[in-house]
């Protein structure tokens, strides 16, 4: 120990200079030799008091910057705030700590080239040399800091100071009420911040529900590689089949088009025909009533083809008086028939021209796999996806494409469908309507899903693909005169009305086109085929003259024309109706009709049959004493025709034309007459209502 301090003592002795150069020096083993061996003096106090002076007085004129600048401000700080003998401050040496190699002095340097190299030192002597050199560092690093945490301690006790309480400081007096409004307050928003923290944390909670939620769904999921394998065959599956329905559907349209057109070029051959035919001969019989040959020679060219075209009017006419004898109708008017027969040469070019088009319809799909031309196939494909992922595939509106790519097929099965046939295919008889209700009845949705849902698939077919179809023969092919093909008609269109109401209460598009062709047809009808002919009573008086006969099957066409209108009743509004079959038919034709017949059994059959074809739901009301206003003309013609008879041969068939005003609730009417003519026998008629 007496070394150690003696060693350190001499390196607070040299000077500056000397210090520098034995720092440097000290990192070569010669060097280190000669300071170890060197004779150490041991200064006085007065000398290191000097030495410490010295360094103090450099420090202060910043004679150099100091490596460790925390610790030198302490160490300043503590020699200004205390009077500490400076005899306690450590060296500069023991404050700081070389860790680079200082340069050397010139001499040192021409000493170590001067110095030749001991290279013959055995390895022993150079180790035991080198651990005692690293035994005194350690001895002298663990002094230093052993000192520098007794200079901490020492400072730290000192410059601590007790803060004491300060009693002349006033504070302002207490107010209970600022003390309750301020923990109010504070309460106030500690419960804010909780109310917060609850939130937050129910928000954590679902978002830890929809997590796990989304997980188990996950780890339930297939696989995903076989998800993706489906959804890409799927995807190539679409994308074929609209490049398939997009290649045949010009075969379509134009397999389509030639069906219309046949169709339509008979429609108008039996229409020109009836109107030819009338025409014919209505200026035959004016010829006759007028007993003179035409002069001009128009009218000469038309009296010549008079006669071959009533012969052949003739002739049908038999035909079909035989074929309802054999039938056993004997209860038939002449003029209530549908002159609808066409000859042997027109039926066997349209039964050729119809099965050439229908060879063609059946040859579009022959070289079509039956995934891309099969509906059920089709569906099965979309059912196999809806079972499968059933979220992907409401959330790709499959509901709403489906109609759309369906709509080729199901138009060309329709090709060979007619509407005014008694015969025709229902539509739920159809493979395809059979095919969609099957896919439908399939559906598991719930009502979230309710944009998407498949049961608006089969009304959105008709509303796109059957109503268009089914406007076009009513608008160019029916024949409103016909009643065959008036009742086909109303029996697929209440068919289809009905499905579309089960599917969705909004009235679409298609079935408002559809009620106003029926309309618009009707209009056309009364006015270009109602024709009934004035004559003179004494012409008609003979009901075997070809101007009775003529004008009773124009009567009878009227009528039979006014029952197909109201046949629609429960399908058209009733105001509809009422102007067209009263207004327009009724009071404009029929009746003009009526008053040129003299009143007997006739005009009360008649009248009958008219009444008869009047819809019974007009008249339920038990109330209602008073007709419709449409048939105020109608109710005065038998009021009249009544009063005629009664005072004639006839007198019993007033009692005919009570019921009927009792029917077409005329009971005002009925009980006047009653009164006036003191027909008390017939009160019980009207009672018996």
């Amino acid at each position: 120990m007496v070394d150690l301090s003696t060693d350190e003592e001499s390196e607070t002795h040299h000077s500056p200079e000397s210090k520098d150069d034995h720092s440097s020096s000290s990192n070569s083993s010669s060097s280190l030799e000669e300071e170890f061996s060197s004779i150490v003096n041991i200064p006085d106090a007065a000398f290191i008091q000097a030495a410490r002076r010295k360094r103090e007085l450099a420090r202060t004129q910043d004679d150099y910057i100091s490596l460790d600048v925390k610790h030198t401000s302490v160490i300043t700080g503590m020699k200004k705030n205390s009077g500490e003998d400076p005899e306690s401050e450590p060296d500069d040496h023991e404050k700081r700590i070389p860790f680079t190699p200082q340069p050397q002095t010139l001499r040192q340097r021409m000493a170590d080239e001067t110095t030749p190299r001991n290279e013959e030192t055995s390895e022993e002597s150079q180790e035991d040399e080198t651990q005692d050199i690293w035994e005194r560092q350690q001895m002298r690093k663990a002094v230093k800091i052993t000192e520098g945490r007794d200079l901490d301690l020492s400072y730290n006790s000192e410059s601590q100071t007790v803060k004491k309480f300060d009693t002349s400081t006033s504070f302002p007096p207490v107010n209970l009420e600022i003390i309750k409004k301020q923990l109010n307050t504070r309460l106030t928003l500690l419960q804010d911040t909780h109310r917060s923290h609850l939130r937050e944390y129910e928000k954590y909670i679902q978002d830890v529900k929809s997590s796990k939620s989304t997980i188990q769904k996950l780890e339930n999921s297939s696989n995903q590689a076989l998800n993706f394998k489906f959804y890409k065959s799927m995807k190539i599956y679409v994308e074929n089949l609209i490049d398939c329905l997009n290649e045949k559907i010009i075969s379509i349209q134009e397999i389509e088009s030639s069906m219309h057109a046949l169709l339509l070029k008979q429609a108008m051959t039996f229409m020109k025909r009836r109107q030819d035919e009338l025409k014919h001969e209505s200026t035959y019989l004016q010829q006759l009533s007028r007993k003179a040959e035409t002069s001009t020679n128009g009218s000469l060219a038309v009296g010549e083809k008079t006669p071959w075209i009533l012969e052949e009017i003739e002739s049908r006419r038999s035909q079909r008086r035989q074929a309802r004898a054999l039938s056993g109708n004997c209860d038939h008017q002449e003029g209530t028939s549908s002159d609808d027969e066409l000859s042997s040469a027109d039926m066997i070019d349209f039964q050729k021209t119809q099965g050439e088009i229908l060879r063609d319809h059946k040859q579009i799909f022959e070289d079509v796999h039956d995934d891309f031309c099969n509906i059920q196939n089709i569906l099965l494909k979309f059912q196999q996806w809806r079972e499968k992922f059933p979220d992907s595939y409401y959330e790709a509106f499959i509901s709403l494409c489906i109609p759309k790519l369906l709509n080729p097929l199901i138009r060309l099965q329709l090709i060979d469908w007619n509407p005014l046939k008694f015969d025709a295919v229902g539509l739920k008889q159809m493979p395809w309507f059979t095919s969609i209700e099957e896919y439908m009845a399939g559906s598991m949705e719930d009502s979230k899903k309710e944009d998407g849902s498949d049961k608006k698939i089969l009304s959105a077919i008709i509303n796109k693909t059957v109503i268009p179809r089914l406007t076009d023969f009513v608008e160019f092919i029916w024949d409103p005169l016909s009643t065959s093909q008036t009742t086909s008609l109303i029996t697929h269109c209440t068919v289809i009305l009905e499905e579309l109401s089960t599917c969705g209460n909004e009235v679409s598009k298609g079935k408002q086109d559809l009620l106003k062709s029926i309309v618009l047809r009707v209009k056309k009808a009364i006015e270009d085929d109602v024709f009934i002919p004035l004559y003179p009573k004494s012409t008609i008086e003979n009901k075997t003259s070809p101007h009775s006969k003529f004008q009773e099957r124009q009567f009878w066409s009227s009528v039979k024309l006014f029952r197909n209108i109201l046949l629609w009743n429960g399908l058209l509004p009733d105001d509809t109706l009422q102007e067209l079959g009263l207004g327009k038919l009724l009071n404009r034709y029929l009746m003009t009709a009526l008053l040129t017949v003299s009143p007997g059994p006739d005009v009360v059959k008649k009248c009958s049959q008219i009444a008869a074809y009047l819809p019974a739901k007009w008249f339920q009301s038990s109330a209602m004493r008073m007709s419709i206003p449409q048939l105020e003309n109608f109710i005065q013609f038998l009021l009249q025709s009544a009063q005629k008879l009664s005072r004639s041969e006839f007198r019993d068939e007033v009692k005919e034309i009570i019921l009927i005003l009792v029917k077409i609730k005329a009971l005002n009417q009925a009980e006047s007459f009653i009164e006036e003519c003191h027909l008390d026998h017939l009160k019980s008629v009207i009672k018996e209502v």
